[in-house]
């Protein structure tokens, strides 16, 4: 019988999003494969985890094309973007965590057109007046994966309502916690 090496990749990026320190065997017993052709697949947690960064990339790479980042004003964009990377948003949080795969010379080059794409959408926002300017493309990229994962750990554990993730995500990275319009006898 052939091994589904996708159902094995999206099984392993569930079960390591909700516990990312499980075991090969758990892996395995989760896909529900044995260890052994678990091992066939991926010689070991380093090479899955090298595997689910490829699928990770590739489900940001589809989530920026869908949420069409030139169209419109660049709020709308990032609305959009984070509507379509919501999905891939568990399997982000876990890749985030994981420092092998940003150290050395091995980075993926995928997260680097990533960043790149993300950080043009920014800079867009702040030449067209829209976005802080005291804040770097590169600053503002960072803080929107630290928000995805933040977000996706949250509705994971059930302290944010899955179709509150975008709202949540967006405001917070947009408008910040600075309350704009303080009330009498409110700091602002």
């Amino acid at each position: 019988m052939a091994v589904d090496r996708d159902h094995v990749l999206r099984t392993a990026a569930a079960l390591l999003t909700r516990k990312s320190t499980a075991t090969m065997d758990e892996v395995a017993r989760a896909a529900g494969i044995s260890r052994a052709t678990l091992h066939r697949q991926f010689a070991g947690r380093d090479a899955l985890v090298r595997a689910l960064e490829s699928l990770g990339i590739d489900e940001c790479e589809a989530a920026l094309d869908a949420a069409r980042l030139d169209d419109g004003p660049a709020a709308d964009a990032v609305r959009r973007l984070v509507r379509e990377i919501e999905p891939a948003a568990g399997l982000i949080a876990f890749l985030y965590t994981e420092n092998q795969l940003f150290e050395g010379d091995e980075r993926n080059d995928g997260w680097a057109r990533i960043d790149d794409r993300i950080a043009a959408l920014f800079r867009r926002g702040q030449e067209a007046g829209a976005f802080r300017i005291d804040l770097t493309p590169a600053w503002l990229t960072e803080a929107l994966y630290g928000l995805l994962a933040a977000c996706a750990w949250a509705v994971a554990e059930g302290r944010v309502a899955p179709k509150d993730f975008t709202h949540m995500t967006v405001e917070l990275l947009l408008g910040g916690a600075l309350r704009h319009s303080a009330s009498p006898g409110e700091e602002s």
